[in-house]
């Protein structure tokens, strides 16, 4: 998911570069807004993931100081290794998301900049 989303923001950043037309924008403005729909999503699923995790850490811990049992401590290391990579990767997605919130802005202003453009050419063109 990691090298999807990075290669994804590249590839929407090259094309709004390079876009020809206002076809072309609204083609890209209409596929960033499924992916941020999809990535929104995909962030909440990993956050209550790891939620779920830090909920059984927790009771793994309380287990394990109340038993002493030194197995329960093995599960809390393993727990605790998988809650740290479920972080990683949720803080991942949540700085992504918010870069795909201030990107699908820049496209809101590209297409305002482009209607204004359009309607200017037009004005000019009819007191011709």
């Amino acid at each position: 998911m990691t090298a999807y989303l990075k290669k994804y923001m590249e590839e929407t950043q090259r094309r709004l570069k390079e876009y020809a037309d206002k076809a072309e924008l609204e083609e890209i403005f209409s596929e960033h807004k499924d992916k941020i729909a999809f990535m929104q999503h995909e962030r909440i699923v990993h956050f209550l993931v790891t939620m779920m995790f830090a909920i059984i850490l927790s009771i793994f811990v309380c287990a394990f100081l109340f038993t002493e049992n030194p197995a329960l401590l093995l599960l809390v290391v393993i727990i605790m290794v998988l809650l740290g990579f479920y972080i990683k990767h949720y803080y991942f997605l949540e700085n992504t998301v918010q870069e795909m919130y201030r990107l699908y802005d820049k496209i809101l202003i590209l297409r305002k900049t482009e209607v204004n453009s359009n309607d200017e050419k037009g004005n000019s063109e009819a007191c011709l």
